[in-house]
């Protein structure tokens, strides 16, 4: 009797056992997803699905550029250059004199030594779009052919350079947030034909003396993502063969700018939408 009992009770623990073992695979217990009715965006409650809660305003797109052809600007842009001329532009070197560039016919181009050319009115997050062409007769290599750049912020630049079968450092290649992040992919059209940029900037910020928050790009290439919300890790001016700068505290408004870099390089079609960051 005794022994048919420990028998028994053997025979139980071990299909206590077997059960125990069995329970990693079994299903959980499906949990109900979490309802939510209300969601925040800008510091205000809207009910989801809410009728009361604003439309977003309607704007009329542009028309996309072609090599004959330039573009238009969305119904809400600040056009920067429309291919009249250089009112709204004026020289770095010389700030309140007149853009010291060459006008041509729906286009401007870079003058070597007259220096860089900014905007009059200061731009914090926005959205660029910016047109240029590399020299279609090709002269120098590496960063001595077609190089320019375009500077947010008027310190924050992404370069223009002839990468067309034009070796390079790659963090200085065109489309790259210059001295710091090379772009995804090299896209660049043959010398001389027209090419475009749209960055979507997002302006870093600064608390006591210091970077609070980094600036951050996004970069399409003819159309081709290269930069994809990218966190700039700091300046990109350059201060000798492998050294770029810092952030710096700046303003939360500076002008754009465009590079002189010895190298003749043309710009149309130039527009930018303010973005609330």
């Amino acid at each position: 009797m005794v022994r048919n009992a420990i028998l028994g009770l053997g025979i139980i623990v071990l299909l206590a056992g077997v059960v125990n073992c069995a329970e990693p695979n079994a299903a959980p217990a499906k949990k109900k997803p979490e309802v939510i009715q209300w969601v925040e965006v800008d510091g205000q409650k809207w009910m989801v699905h809410d009728e009361k809660r604003p439309m977003a305003p309607v704007v009329t797109s542009g028309e996309a550029s072609c090599d004959d052809k330039v573009g238009t600007a969305p119904s809400d842009a600040i056009v920067l250059f429309d291919g009249n001329d250089l009112s709204k532009w004026e020289s770095a070197k010389k700030p309140g004199q007149p853009a010291p560039w060459k006008m041509g016919e729906g286009y401007f181009e870079t003058v070597k030594d007259a220096g860089f050319i900014r905007t009059k009115q200061k731009f914090g997050s926005c959205q660029l779009h910016i047109e240029f062409a590399t020299p279609e007769k090709v002269m120098g290599n590496s960063q001595g052919r077609g190089n320019s750049g375009v500077f947010l912020m008027d310190m924050y630049e992404v370069q223009v350079l002839d990468n067309y079968n034009n070796k390079t450092y790659t963090d200085g290649q065109c489309g790259a947030l210059y001295g710091r992040n090379p772009p995804l992919v090299n896209v660049c059209r043959k010398p001389g034909e027209w090419q475009t940029y749209d960055i979507i900037f997002h302006q870093p910020t600064f608390k006591n003396g210091k970077v609070d928050r980094k600036a951050r790009f996004t970069v399409f290439q003819n159309g081709v993502l290269i930069q994809d919300n990218v966190e700039l890790q700091g300046g990109t001016n350059w201060i000798g063969p492998h050294e770029v700068t810092d952030y710096v505290p700046h303003e939360d408004k500076r002008p754009l700018s465009l590079q002189d870099h010895g190298n003749p390089v043309k710009f149309r079609n130039i527009w930018v939408r303010e973005l609330k960051d």
